[in-house]
């Protein structure tokens, strides 16, 4: 299992940066936000996923730790039920240009705008 050696949350709450293996990881708080590890976003099987839309704007109020494994995050919108583990955010964290692409078009399929778009 990856651990994190840093996690730090800029100023604005908007960006959640990850320290693995001495690599900085800035994600910011809509990416994690729609790829949180809960059940309303991911459903409760595969091909349940739930697309999250209107995030642009959403912020970090919160982080709390969960054992040596994870953290809560609390999100402006009212979210606090995803276990963020280190692997969820390890695998988050790596393949964030194709998670993010891979979101903006499942956004834009579904009749959505994004301002990254």
């Amino acid at each position: 299992m990856q651990t994190p050696t840093n996690i730090t949350l800029n100023k604005a709450k908007t960006v959640l940066t990850i320290t693995f293996d001495g690599v900085d990881y800035p994600l910011s708080a809509e990416y994690l936000r729609v790829y949180s590890p809960s059940a309303e976003v991911v459903g409760h099987g595969p091909g349940q996923e739930i697309l999250q839309t209107g995030k642009e704007g959403v912020t970090i109020s919160r982080i709390e730790p969960t054992g040596n494994y994870a953290v809560v995050l609390f999100f402006s919108d009212g979210h606090d039920t995803g276990i963020y583990s280190w692997s969820h955010l390890h695998r988050i964290a790596i393949n964030h240009n194709d998670l993010w692409a891979d979101y903006l078009k499942k956004l834009k399929d579904a009749g959505h705008t994004h301002s990254a778009s």
